[in-house]
């Protein structure tokens, strides 16, 4: 059987990851890439031991040029939509990494490009294949909380700042948000269904990015390190939302489930400077509920991720479903959600009140 043919748009730091699980899988072979910066692909591909992979500096170029089969979207946050609807145009499926894009109408030109080539986009991430997050989610589709009517995202870094194109509004479009906070995001809409965000009010805020007491490069910091949103969901479900790269706090509390038959609090992965964003495995998962008529806690053992590695097997959904021709493993029809709470969040910090949600249909 034909290896699967993938190409690598961007071959930046994520850019590793992605190549690093490709290699780990037998039915794939990376044969090429592409990165606007002279070289950088080259260079890419002789560090990561691939070096007969054809390099180029231009993404049409090697759209043109080389028989594909499926590629990864390692590009700056801008960028993704531009790059995904290439591919999809060339007919390929897309592995896109996250955030989806900056704003929700770049999202949504994912979605029309995605619905007219008939190929998948899945996007990234991965903390979706953590076995405690699966256990959660199981836990509120169980019934167990009854209806739930309220979460609380919590987490942030106390310190946690990149550089560079992470700070770049050009490049990045967002700060803090996009990077780690669509990783709560997800965390609370997956574990609920994926219900539709209807209103958002936000504030933003980069008060740690632009002191040069907190970070290198002040004068070059365009984009938020803090943000916090008060977000309406469809079905009477409220997400009161908050993410930070940088605060004087270890964190802005704990991730919580409120419902009527019981609660359900998830402890951030680590108190450190890097700690809390979700983009990996939980913590301490604890069931508030009644027993009896008593007010009873119920520790939930933690469960140990074997095998490979969570971006691995993201990879690895990835491609079983472009060689099994299945739908995308982390649909667009969801992550449109999270990208027009981020798009909502961005909105409603400019002008400084409530802003409604609409989403059109594909």
């Amino acid at each position: 059987m034909a290896k699967l043919r993938i190409g690598i748009i961007g071959t930046g730091g994520i850019a590793g990851a992605h190549i690093g699980a490709y290699k780990t899988i037998e039915e794939v072979e990376v044969v090429a890439g592409a990165d606007i910066i002279p070289g950088k692909a080259e260079e890419f591909f002789k560090r990561n031991g691939v070096p007969t992979a054809k390099a180029f500096n231009s993404t049409k170029e090697m759209l043109d040029t080389v028989e594909l089969d499926a590629v990864s979207v390692c590009t700056y946050n801008s960028t993704h939509a531009e790059c995904a609807v290439m591919a999809l145009e060339k007919g390929l499926p897309v592995l896109l990494e996250k955030p989806m894009s900056v704003t929700l109408e770049q999202g949504m030109e994912i979605l029309r490009a995605e619905k007219k080539s008939g190929k998948i986009v899945t996007i990234g991430f991965q903390p979706r294949y953590d076995v405690n997050m699966q256990k959660i989610r199981e836990i509120i589709a169980s019934g167990a909380l009854g209806k739930v009517y309220y979460v609380q995202t919590g987490g942030g870094r106390r310190r946690g700042m990149p550089g560079g194109t992470f700070i770049n509004k050009e490049k990045a479009g967002v700060g803090a948000l996009a990077d780690i906070g669509c990783y709560g995001l997800d965390f609370a809409l997956n574990a609920i269904g994926y219900p539709k965000p209807l209103t958002v009010s936000a504030v933003a805020y980069n008060h740690f990015g632009t002191n040069p007491k907190y970070h290198p490069e002040s004068d070059k910091f365009e984009v938020d390190d803090f943000s916090a949103a008060f977000v309406r969901l469809e079905g009477g479900i409220t997400l009161d939302f908050r993410m930070s790269w940088a605060m004087h706090m270890d964190t802005t509390g704990d991730f919580i489930f409120l419902g009527t038959e019981a609660g359900l609090k998830v402890k951030q992965p680590h108190l450190n400077t890097w700690g809390g964003a979700w983009d990996g495995p939980t913590g301490e998962i604890r069931l508030m509920h009644d027993v009896f008529g008593k007010c009873t806690e119920t520790l939930i053992p933690l469960e140990e991720n074997r095998g490979p590695g969570l971006f691995e097997k993201k990879v690895r959904a990835f491609v079983d479903a472009v060689i099994n021709n299945k739908p995308a493993p982390i649909p667009t029809s969801q992550i449109i959600y999270n990208q027009a709470i981020i798009d909502g969040i961005q909105r409603s910090n400019a002008i400084g009140k409530e802003v409604d949600v609409v989403i059109d249909k594909i």
